[in-house]
């Protein structure tokens, strides 16, 4: 497992120098900002987070994005449940928790100088899901042959982790917007991987 950053780069060339499979060699991925993001939505809709269901995907960085269309507590559309809750402006909200988890390891940087602890319970969560053999579904950085006609790259999607590692890639239902992003994100990790390790081979 690659905790590293960046952690989706040095994931595709651990799986590369290593000669494994692929699904052995995973990555720390979005597995804490999927945590934070439940956290920021259970804070704004008065709900536990443990019943909120919503992912952060794609590169566990600046072009990550949160998969709202996928997003629901306890079954009702995320979108849905803010309406539910008084809150009218329901994308400018989205928004705002998007960019508070994209930018919250920045904040803790700055005041903390490191984010080692939050990152720590998560890699528990993930090694906890391969020890016990879980069949838990996070987005871990994971090998695809192709993501939205970018071939090759490996990036924070969900999967299901049990004993041998990511023993099973979800498929995501996005919408057009959410597919141009990740696709976008896709071509991000794609170029630094080309420019950073490639370029003289």
């Amino acid at each position: 497992m690659v905790v590293s950053n960046p952690v989706d780069v040095l994931t595709q060339v651990t799986i590369e120098l290593s000669g494994l499979p692929h699904q052995q060699v995973i990555g720390s991925g979005t597995v804490l900002d999927s945590a934070r993001l439940k956290f920021a939505i259970g804070q704004k809709l008065g709900v536990d987070p443990r019943h909120v269901h919503a992912s952060v995907i794609g590169e566990h960085g600046d072009s990550e994005l949160v998969a709202w269309s996928l997003a629901n507590v306890s079954g009702v559309s995320a979108s849905r449940f803010f309406e539910l809750r008084g809150i009218e402006n329901v994308k400018h909200e989205q928004e705002l928790i998007e960019d508070e988890v994209r930018n919250s390891a920045y904040e803790i940087i700055k005041r903390k100088h490191a984010t080692y602890f939050g990152i720590a319970p998560s890699v528990a969560r993930i090694c906890e899901a391969i020890v016990r053999d879980e069949k838990s579904v996070l987005t871990v950085s994971n090998w695809r042959d192709e993501i939205e006609g970018v071939h090759d790259v490996t990036m924070s999607l969900p999967a299901i982790i049990g004993a041998k590692g990511a023993e099973f890639r979800v498929p995501l239902e996005l919408n057009d917007d959410e597919s141009a992003r990740l696709r976008a994100s896709a071509r991000t990790l794609r170029g630094t991987l080309d420019e950073a390790f490639y370029r003289n081979r």
